[in-house]
């Protein structure tokens, strides 16, 4: 019998055969794991959806030649092996099962930490060698231990979870979780990775992979944190430190390691594998029946909403919205993600609790909903754990427990349409504003803090609260000159109901300043600034 509307879907790699037979209910469905990546480009004009997994590449010249395809499933997290935005412009949805092995990856941080307070798979070696080393082998509670969460998106959440029935304590860190979620879990907030580091008895780390993570936990962290605490990594190889850990198992700071991720793999020799208090596994975070099984039902089932017209709720590309409110709005999806980063990047605080879209002029007469995606995507994006897109932004923000709000005024403010986005965090509240400017619609930033100027948005920039006197901008331009750093713009904003060309010395008003910097501005060369008289606070941004 022909699928509906003769839809043909090819699974190119394996599957759960729940996923195949979901896929077969509504369409003619070819399994060919057996096809090699010089067949595809040839076949895939046949077909009106194609499943996949990592190993198949969907570059821009495969895509070109799929005539018919409507959707992409991969059966995964990951969407690295398809061209998206290919796909996107040819109108191709792609989705993938982005929950699938979140239990998973909990459920094994569990078990590393068990194993290794237990020493169970030393125990083990050593009673199938012949040994019985009953003494040898005592371990530790972990009833009544603090677990100190570095990072409290959904792994985390979970893993707080599953450690409160072991009657643990729960103390987490992350920025971008509201306060509520942490009652509502019953863990108790860090305020900073240090008090984290200097709370917790075991540490478990749950954080994304971006240039800011690198080797996030190392010895300066492992110098804060409790003599024998113990660590267990299930995220990303990268996120520790590796020699840093060895030297503080040696050194007997950390009193024991389980690891399932490593800076490079496969890896099977290293230091660390010698002590005999480490126990780890080969990348098994999602290496079950269940995880994979999930993925292929996830992905058939996004598959089938696709190709039926329905929700894809797992579409990590662009959703339609009407033709004519696109053409107004695409020009400002790059400045919603713009705005969304930089305000997120503003706010102090250790816990977001809400972020406000506002739309203004001729905005206000539009679907902004895909504007308010875009804001959230740069909200979050390297911030959490996640693959964030514009379907699964919303879900993160709840999960999280960040109310996200919008409004719209039709009145024109200083031009005819204006996007303001505003994040509030622990009571306080951060606000800029955009809009594009000429016939390439350039992005320019309209206000931070509530002072007004008008500046191209850049890649690299740093934003600065000073006292309104004479002399600052020179003071910032010597010390960025001082490091190298070459300023490519400058924009000031004076405190709202400052005439220009007032006396300022001594009345007490503030200003902002931002530049625009070719390179990022490094750390100590902020710290820099920020210790001259008259500077409140400053951030260097990358956007």
């Amino acid at each position: 019998m022909a699928g509906e509307n003769g839809y043909r879907v090819l699974v190119k790699e394996k599957i759960a055969d729940a996923g195949v037979d979901l896929l077969r209910e509504h369409f003619d469905v070819d399994v060919r794991t057996d096809m090699s990546e010089e067949e595809l480009p040839g076949a895939i004009a046949d077909y009106d959806a194609i499943v996949i997994r990592s190993a198949t590449k969907l570059t821009a010249d495969v895509i070109e030649r799929a005539e018919r395809l409507k959707v992409i499933g991969r059966a995964g997290i990951g969407v690295d092996n398809v061209d998206v935005p290919a796909a996107t412009k040819q109108g191709i949805i792609v989705a993938n099962a982005p929950e699938s092995n979140i239990v998973a990856a909990a459920e094994h941080t569990i078990a590393l930490m068990l194993a290794q307070a237990r020493n169970i798979p030393q125990a083990h070696a050593s009673l199938k060698s012949g040994k019985w080393e009953r003494s040898r082998f005592g371990g530790v509670e972990v009833y009544e231990k603090t677990l100190g969460i570095l990072g409290f998106g959904r792994i985390g959440q979970l893993v707080a979870e599953r450690a409160r029935a072991f009657g643990m304590q729960v103390l987490a860190f992350d920025p971008f979780v509201a306060a509520e979620r942490y009652r509502e879990l019953g863990a108790e907030r860090a305020a900073s990775p240090e008090a984290l580091y200097g709370g917790a008895d075991i540490i478990t780390i749950h954080l994304p992979k971006t240039p800011e993570t690198l080797n996030y936990v190392n010895a300066e962290s492992f110098a804060q944190m409790k003599d024998g605490v113990r660590i267990v990594n299930c995220a990303r190889g990268e996120l520790i430190d590796l020699n840093a850990l060895e030297q503080a198992l040696e050194s007997g700071k950390v009193g024991g390691a389980s690891l399932d991720v490593f800076p490079e793999e496969p890896m099977t020799e290293h230091p660390i594998f010698a002590h005999e208090n480490v126990v780890v596994t080969p990348h098994l975070g999602a290496s079950t029946a269940e995880a994979q099984d999930r993925a292929g039902v996830i992905t058939a089932e996004q598959v089938v909403a696709a190709l039926r017209g329905d929700l894809v709720s797992n579409a990590v590309n662009i959703p339609k919205i009407g033709s004519e409110d696109l053409a107004v709005l695409e020009p400002y999806l790059p400045l919603g993600a713009q705005l969304g980063r930089l305000a997120m990047t503003l706010a102090t605080a250790t816990s977001v609790d809400r972020i406000e879209v506002g739309y203004h002029g001729r905005l206000a007469e539009f679907d902004t909903r895909l504007l308010t995606l875009a804001v959230l995507n740069g909200a979050f994006e390297g911030r959490v754990a996640e693959n964030v897109n514009f379907v699964n932004a919303p879900a993160i923000a709840e999960e999280r427990g960040i109310r996200v709000s919008e409004f719209s005024e039709s009145e024109e403010r200083d031009y005819a349409n204006l996007l303001s986005v505003g994040v509030v965090a622990d009571g306080d509240r951060v606000e800029v504003a955009g809009t594009t400017i000429g016939p390439r619609n350039v992005p320019h930033l309209t206000s931070v803090y509530g002072h007004s100027f008008n500046i191209e948005l850049a890649k690299h920039m740093a934003v600065f609260r000073y006292s309104d006197v004479p002399g600052m901008i020179g003071r910032v331009g010597s010390v960025l000159g001082e490091h190298g750093v070459n300023i490519a713009n400058a924009a000031v904003g004076r405190e709202p109901g400052q005439e220009a060309g007032e006396p300022t010395g001594g009345t007490g008003r503030h200003a902002v300043m931002l530049v625009t910097v070719d390179s990022p501005v490094p750390d100590e060369v902020m710290r820099a600034i920020l210790a001259l008289d008259g500077f409140q606070d400053g951030r260097a941004v990358t956007l």
